[in-house]
């Protein structure tokens, strides 16, 4: 594979499995438009490469990702072009290729997002998820408002999705996010070794498997993304939601 184009996101082959960790624990690993840029790119190049079988995506041994560094969402809000989080978010969605998620620490927004497009998810018992949108003024991304009521029911999509509150990740192996939680050190050796499992099966069987167990989410997992984004636009430029950042902002500068 290619190098990373950031220095923050670091792509590593371990045998036939690619591993792409955010690297950025003095920010809590919170996400630039060019990290976004550089895990867009990473997927996609995975997803293409004949050699690679599984992808394992994790953070730092702290801390999976806080979500936006809200300094750099506010100062490259692109209009005319397809923003990186937007090529991220539709990465996730095409992989072929199994994904895996390991998670240290705290996982907010996308942090949590993107794991209900993983395959196979492996938390720390110390770690935490959050779904904050309406508590910014905002609404939900990265096509969760359709894949978390398919994952867990609506009542428990809801409770998270609209409380905003954080959980714990026994919560979220209770409510089927998460698969296996394990103590912090364990959790990367662990999510690595069934990823080694993964890509020692016949990946046409595994690849073939993985689509037939999506194939009806295609379609409005696609749709679902593109009216989030138009909803989440809006919002975001709502008193509320501009208070919020501005807020955020003024807190962060004091």
């Amino acid at each position: 594979m290619m190098p990373s184009n950031d220095p923050h996101i670091r792509y590593s082959i371990d045998q036939s499995v690619c591993i792409i960790q955010i690297a950025r624990p003095q920010k809590k690993n919170a996400l630039t438009h060019t990290m976004y840029k550089a895990l867009a790119d990473g997927l996609k190049e995975a997803d293409a490469d004949s050699a690679v079988k599984v992808i394992l995506l994790r953070g730092t041994q702290d801390c999976f990702t806080s979500g936006n560094d809200v300094n750099d969402f506010v100062a490259t809000q692109e209009r005319s072009t397809e923003r990186p989080s937007v090529q991220f978010m539709k990465a996730l969605a095409n992989l072929r290729k199994p994904l895996i998620a390991a998670v240290n620490g705290l996982g907010i927004g996308i942090g949590t997002t993107m794991l209900m497009h993983c395959d196979l998810v492996y938390a720390a018992q110390d770690s935490f998820l959050q779904l904050p949108f309406t508590r910014l003024g905002l609404c939900p991304e990265a096509g969760s408002s359709f894949l978390a009521p398919n994952i867990m029911g609506h009542q428990r999509a809801s409770e998270l999705l609209l409380l905003g509150e954080r959980f714990s990740a026994s919560k979220a192996k209770e409510y089927g996010l998460v698969n296996e939680v394990l103590d912090a050190q364990q959790v990367f050796p662990y999510a690595l070794e069934k990823a080694h499992t993964l890509a020692a099966l016949p990946s046409e069987a595994v690849q073939t498997s993985k689509h037939l167990l999506k194939r009806n989410q295609n379609g409005p997992l696609e749709e679902t993304i593109s009216l989030e984004l138009v909803n989440f636009a809006r919002l975001l430029q709502s008193p509320e939601a501009q208070g919020i950042v501005q807020a955020f902002l003024a807190r962060k500068s004091s």
